[in-house]
């Protein structure tokens, strides 16, 4: 059996995931991390984008945020989200359609643009679309 940490990953609206993890893997604001049990304690920004847990017995679950924390204690990893979804609960047409929105929206500033409003929104459609390619990989699934 291998050594593992609890996990929690909650966001404003629900609570996601509670229990033994062996690994932790997810997009901090400096690059990736993988935590495991027995790493460093750390809180750091996360980037939206999949946060994947690989659950104890090997069992892995994808969960996307929109940014939030990760913090990293001796005993616990937490993830705090801004929003979070499961990777299976993501509405590709819906981020596909806030991609384009977002592109067109940058295309055809007007005088009330806001241009970081619009970064923002393309790049959670970005963050979504690839982990719902991660998750067709894993699968075997193009």
């Amino acid at each position: 059996m291998a050594i593992t940490v609890h996990c929690d990953i909650v966001s404003a609206e629900e609570n996601l995931f509670s229990g033994l993890v062996e690994r932790v893997v997810a997009h901090g604001e400096l690059g990736d991390l993988g935590i495991e049990p027995g790493h460093t304690a750390l809180l750091t920004p996360l980037k939206p984008g999949p946060v994947r847990i690989v659950k104890q017995g090997g069992e892995e679950e994808v969960v996307y945020v929109s940014g939030g924390y990760l913090e990293v204690q001796p005993n616990c990893v937490s993830v705090l989200a801004d929003t979070a979804v499961r990777a299976g609960d993501i509405d590709e047409a819906a981020a596909l359609q806030a991609k384009e929105h977002a592109l067109k929206a940058m295309e055809n500033q007007g005088a009330d643009f806001d241009y970081s409003r619009a970064l923002t929104q393309l790049a959670e459609a970005a963050a979504q679309l690839r982990t719902i390619q991660q998750i067709r990989e894993k699968l075997g699934k193009h």
